[in-house]
C-alpha cells in the first residue's frame, strides 16, 4: 500500500468511528506524525491532502520545515519541550501539545511575541504517573489556565494526554474517558471554553476509543507512513 492509499483508509476509519459516535467527522483533525520519516514521505502525504504533520523533537523539525517551504504545512510538536528550546520552537509549530509547566507557557509566550507568532498550546496531562513520561498532574493544570490568562501572544487552546501504551484499545478507554471528564469539570468551574476546545489524545493503535470518548485531534504514524525503522 502506498502512503496515498493507508490515509484514505485512516481518514475513513476516523470518518467511520465519528459518525458512530454521533459527531460530524469534519470536527476531528488529523495529524500525520511524520517523525523519524524522510521528506519524502511528507511530501507523499501532501500530495495525498495532508496538511498537518507532526514532530517530537525541534531539531528534526526544523530541518524537515526548511525542507518543505513550498509546502503549507501546519507543524506541530507532540514530544517534550524543554524551556531552553522554547525559542526556537515558538515561531515554527501552529500548534505545541506538550505543555507542562506554567515556566515553559511563558517562555513559549515571550519567544512568539518577539516573532510575530500565535501559535495554539495543548497542556500535556498526566493521568497516569508514569515516570517515563511529562505532563501536569491535574490539580496542578488550572495554574496554567490562569497563567494562560495573561500570555500576549500564545493562546491555550485544549489538553493533551498520553495514556500508558496499551495492550488492546480498550485498555486506553479510561484515560481518554477521564481527560474528557476533566475537561467538563474544568469548564464547568469557569475556565473559558476557547481554552479547552481540543482534545489531542489517540495513536495509530487506539484512535478508534479516542475519537468515540471525544477527541478533537488523533495523532497517527505508523498507520499512515508504515512501521519505524
Amino acid at each position: 500500500m502506498t502512503i496515498a492509499d493507508r490515509l484514505a483508509e485512516v481518514r475513513g476509519r476516523i470518518a467511520a468511528a465519528a459518525r458512530s459516535a454521533g459527531r460530524d467527522p469534519s470536527s476531528i483533525r488529523l495529524v500525520a506524525v511524520s517523525k523519524t520519516f524522510p521528506i519524502d514521505a511528507i511530501r507523499d502525504a501532501y500530495a495525498a491532502g495532508q496538511r498537518e504533520f507532526g514532530e517530537n523533537r525541534v531539531q528534526e523539525a526544523l530541518e524537515k520545515i526548511a525542507a518543505s517551504g513550498d509546502l503549507e504545512i501546519r507543524w506541530h510538536l507532540l514530544g517534550h519541550l524543554q524551556t531552553n528550546k522554547a525559542k526556537k520552537a515558538a515561531p515554527a509549530f501552529s500548534t505545541i501539545h506538550s505543555v507542562d509547566s506554567v515556566e515553559l507557557l511563558q517562555k513559549i509566550d515571550a519567544a512568539a511575541a518577539d516573532t510575530g507568532r500565535a501559535p495554539e498550546l495543548l497542556i500535556q496531562v498526566d493521568l497516569a504517573g508514569e515516570a517515563t513520561k511529562f505532563g501536569v498532574q491535574p490539580a496542578d493544570v488550572p495554574r496554567l489556565f490562569d497563567a494562560a490568562v495573561g500570555c500576549h501572544a500564545v493562546r491555550v487552546a485544549g489538553l493533551m494526554t498520553l495514556p500508558p501504551i496499551p495492550e488492546s484499545p480498550e485498555d486506553a478507554r479510561p484515560w481518554f474517558r477521564r481527560l474528557r471528564e476533566l475537561r467538563d469539570e474544568w469548564s464547568a468551574a469557569g475556565v473559558p471554553r476557547s481554552m479547552l476546545a481540543e482534545l489531542s489524545m489517540g495513536m495509530s493503535g487506539d484512535f478508534e476509543v479516542a475519537i468515540e470518548e471525544g477527541s478533537t485531534m488523533v495523532r497517527i504514524g505508523t498507520a499512515i507512513f508504515g512501521s519505524r525503522q
